[in-house]
């Protein structure tokens, strides 16, 4: 899931200087796995936000509502009624959901409340980690299902480098090396001969350094002209 966390209470007032009545948007998928941007935070942010401009001697009213996702016009089109009569849009979405909501309504001012961090796996209660950078090429496959891109601290492809020392990683001692890992769930399965192969080097034109990615399915597609 995408993993995101709350921008500071000052930076979101700061956003809002100008305004006098907002929505604030909450998503009911991610950021609401990871306690970010669900419908509790859309309260707790709002409430924040409104006693903030009260103690500067001011007023601002902020409604609240949580769409399913903020990812998907469908859902997001269900606020647009209503939209003309606010300053602004607090979005409680990820980067994505942002930028959707401001592609579907673009003469409204539309700001991020979240930072969104990566693509993580909930490790333990409140802890969430980072298992996949969308690189575009993956090679679980051959790794055991363990991401040498984003648990890897070099992202190396062979095997572990000289820093490795106990099965820990020399960049955060507090972090299992990616490639130990790696080594015991292939040999868990019967294949470390699996781990001789020397792998090419990895093409990075797929990743984001690419450039701005877009998949296309055309047997999903409508046919020209046709909305229904």
């Amino acid at each position: 899931m995408i993993v995101a966390e709350q921008k500071s209470l000052e930076e979101i007032k700061t956003m809002l200087k100008d305004a006098k009545k907002v929505l604030a948007v909450g998503c009911g998928t991610c950021v609401t796995v990871c306690f970010a941007g669900g419908r509790h935070e859309v309260g707790v942010l709002s409430s924040s936000l409104r006693m903030a401009r009260e103690v500067e001697g001011d007023t601002l009213t902020v409604d609240e509502v949580t769409v399913q996702r903020q990812c998907e016009t469908e859902y997001i089109d269900a606020i647009a009624d209503d939209l003309e009569s606010y300053d602004a849009v607090i979005s409680l979405g990820c980067g994505v959901g942002v930028q959707s909501l401001a592609e579907r309504f673009p003469t409204k001012r539309i700001f991020p409340a979240l930072n969104t961090l990566f693509m993580g796996y909930p490790s333990e209660h409140g802890v969430w980690e980072e298992r996949c950078q969308g690189c575009g090429n993956c090679v679980l496959g051959y790794t055991g299902g363990i991401c040498p891109v984003s648990r890897c601290s070099k992202q190396l492809f062979n095997g572990p480098c000289g820093g490795s020392q106990a099965g820990e990683c020399e960049v955060d001692p507090g972090t299992r090396c990616a490639w130990q890992l790696v080594w015991e769930r292939l040999g868990e399965q019967g294949l470390i001969d699996q781990m001789m192969t020397v792998e090419p080097p990895k093409d990075w034109s797929t990743s984001r350094d690419g450039g701005h990615r877009r998949v296309v399915r055309d047997d999903l597609r409508l046919p020209d002209g046709d909305e229904t």
